[in-house]
C-alpha cells in the first residue's frame, strides 16, 4: 500500500472478508462458525471496532473484544487523556473515560464488544518468558499464541455428587477421591490427544508439541452445587467452587510432573524462567514447585474452564455449563438444522430432574434451587472471582444482567472485574439485535406436557436414541 501511496483500509474491512467466508464455509455443514476479533485499546480504529456489530447483519461470525490494558483502566479513573497508537505514531488522542463509556455503551446495547484485561493474562501467562498474548480463542477461556491450540476436556461435576440433596437421609457429600482420580486420568487423555491429533499446519504442530497446552475443567458447578444444598450465590456456594478448582489445579500439575517423568517435559520448559517470573506457576503450592523443580512439567498450561454447552446437553444429561448457574429449571432451546432454518425444543435442567425423581416436591423447590436471572450481576462475578485464582489460563462465563439495568451500574460491573484481578468479563443483557438462544419456559405444567408428547412420539426403535436413552434419570427432550 505504501509503494503505491495509496491508504490501507483498516482491519474491518478485513474482518467483513474473513466474516464471509467463514458464512460460506458454515452454509456446508451443521455447526456455526466461529471467530474471535481483538483489538487494543490504542489502536487508531478502536472506535470503528466498537461500533462495528451495531449494525445487526454485520460480522455476525465474529466475537469482538478489546484488548484493555492497566495503564488506560488507570487513565479512566483518572479521566486522562489517552493516545491511539500505530507503529509508534500517535494519530489522534481521547479522553479514556469517553472510550471506555463508547465500550460500555456498545457492551450495554448488543452485548459486544466484550473486555479482555490483557497484561493481567500476559502477567499471569506460566510462557510470558517466551511468548506474548494478543488474543484468545472465541470464547474466551484460553489465551493463545499464534498457532496455539486449546486441547479442552471438562469433568463432570455433578457425577461425583453422593445423596443428592439429603433426599435419602444422608447429608449429600462430593465425592473428592473420586474427582482426584478422574482429574489424573483426564490430563493424560488430553495429552495423548496432542499426539494424535492431524494437525492442518506444520505451524501447529510445532506449537503444540514446543508447549502441549491443555485445559482440563469442568461442568456443571451450578447443578452440583444445587444437589449439595449450596446456593451458587452464597459464600458456601463460592467456597466450595474454590475448593473443587483447587483440587484440580493440585491434581492437574501433580499429574503433569508424572507425566514428565514417563515421557519429558515441554520442550520450551525452563525451570528457572517456569517457577520465577509472575506466572500462574510462581504461585503454585511448595510441594507443586518442588516436583516441578525435580521432575519437570509435561504440559505448559494444565486449566481452563468453559462453556461446555454440547458436552453437558450430549453427556451431562442437561447439568449446567461449565462454571455457570441453570439459566432455568425448564427452558425451550433454539437449535438451527442443517437446513438453516430453527427449531425450539423443551429441555429440562439435570438437578432438577434428579429431585423430581428421588421424590423431590418440584412445586416447593429448596432454597439452592437459584438460576442465573434470580442472583445479580454481582454474584455472578464473585463466583469467578473465587475460582479464577485456581486457573492458570482463564474462565468462560456470562454474566447475565437484567434488561432494566442502569447504564452506570452496568458499567460498573466491568471496574469491578478489573479490581477483582479477572482476565475479562463478557455480559449478555437482553437485546434486540441478538435475540436469544435460551427462553424461560412460561410454566412447569409445560414443560412436563411437552416432555410426554415427546416421549410418545420417539417410541419408534432408533439406535441413536438408544444412546441418549442410557442416560440418568430419564430423557433429555431435545
Amino acid at each position: 500500500v505504501l509503494g503505491v501511496a495509496a491508504d490501507a483500509s483498516g482491519p474491518l474491512s478485513f474482518m467483513d472478508v474473513w466474516d464471509a467466508m467463514c458464512r460460506t464455509i458454515m452454509s456446508a455443514g451443521s455447526r456455526r462458525g466461529a471467530m474471535m476479533a481483538t483489538m487494543r485499546c490504542d489502536h487508531p480504529d478502536v472506535e470503528d471496532f466498537i461500533t462495528a456489530k451495531s449494525d445487526p447483519a454485520r460480522l455476525r461470525m465474529f466475537n469482538m473484544s478489546v484488548l484493555i490494558t492497566d495503564p488506560f483502566m488507570e487513565a479512566v479513573k483518572a479521566d486522562k487523556p489517552w493516545d491511539l497508537v500505530f507503529k509508534g505514531q500517535v494519530y489522534r488522542t481521547v479522553q479514556a473515560r469517553a472510550l471506555w463509556d463508547a465500550i460500555m455503551t456498545g457492551t450495554y446495547n448488543y452485548a459486544e464488544p466484550g473486555v479482555i484485561f490483557i497484561d493481567r493474562i500476559n502477567q499471569s501467562n506460566n510462557l510470558n518468558y517466551c511468548e506474548t498474548i494478543a488474543a484468545t480463542n472465541p470464547c474466551g477461556e484460553q489465551p493463545l499464541p499464534p498457532y496455539g491450540c486449546c486441547d479442552l476436556g471438562p469433568v463432570i461435576l455433578p457425577k461425583f455428587v453422593q445423596h443428592p440433596f439429603g433426599l435419602d437421609g444422608t447429608a449429600p457429600a462430593f465425592d473428592f477421591e473420586a474427582f482426584v482420580q478422574a482429574v489424573f486420568t483426564q490430563v493424560r487423555v488430553l495429552d495423548n490427544v496432542l499426539d494424535l491429533t492431524h494437525w492442518p499446519l506444520p505451524e501447529q504442530a510445532m506449537e503444540a508439541e514446543a508447549k502441549r497446552r491443555i485445559g482440563v475443567g469442568f461442568t456443571g458447578l451450578g447443578d452440583a452445587l444445587v444437589m449439595l444444598n449450596l446456593p451458587y450465590n452464597s459464600e458456601t456456594g463460592r467456597l466450595f467452587a474454590a475448593d473443587i478448582a483447587r483440587v484440580m489445579r493440585d491434581t492437574a500439575y501433580a499429574a503433569s510432573i508424572e507425566l514428565a517423568l514417563e515421557r519429558g517435559s515441554f520442550l520450551l520448559f525452563n525451570v528457572d524462567a517456569y517457577l520465577g517470573g509472575t506466572g500462574f506457576a510462581s504461585r503454585l503450592p511448595d510441594e507443586i514447585r518442588e516436583g516441578i523443580a525435580r521432575h519437570g512439567l509435561r504440559n505448559s498450561h494444565l486449566l481452563s474452564i468453559a462453556p461446555t454447552g454440547t458436552v453437558s446437553l450430549a453427556f451431562a444429561d442437561n447439568a449446567s455449563n461449565g462454571i455457570e448457574p441453570a439459566f432455568s429449571w425448564n427452558y425451550t432451546r433454539k437449535k438451527r438444522e442443517i437446513d438453516g432454518s430453527t427449531r425450539e425444543y423443551m429441555v429440562q435442567d439435570h438437578a432438577w430432574r434428579v429431585y423430581r425423581e428421588l421424590g423431590g416436591d418440584i412445586n416447593q423447590l429448596p432454597p439452592a434451587f437459584v438460576t442465573a436471572l434470580e442472583m445479580s450481576a454481582q454474584d455472578h462475578i464473585a463466583m469467578m472471582a473465587a475460582v479464577q485464582p485456581f486457573v492458570d489460563t482463564a474462565i468462560s462465563k456470562t454474566v447475565n444482567v437484567p434488561a432494566d439495568c442502569p447504564f452506570e451500574e452496568f458499567a460498573h460491573l466491568y471496574m469491578q472485574a478489573w479490581t477483582a484481578n479477572l482476565k475479562g468479563l463478557a455480559t449478555y443483557r437482553p437485546n434486540a439485535i441478538l435475540g436469544s438462544v435460551l427462553q424461560v419456559t412460561p410454566s412447569i405444567a409445560e414443560a412436563q406436557a411437552a416432555q410426554s408428547a415427546y416421549t410418545d412420539a420417539s417410541s419408534e426403535v432408533d439406535p441413536l436414541r438408544c444412546v441418549v436413552d442410557r442416560r440418568p434419570h430419564g430423557e433429555l427432550p431435545a
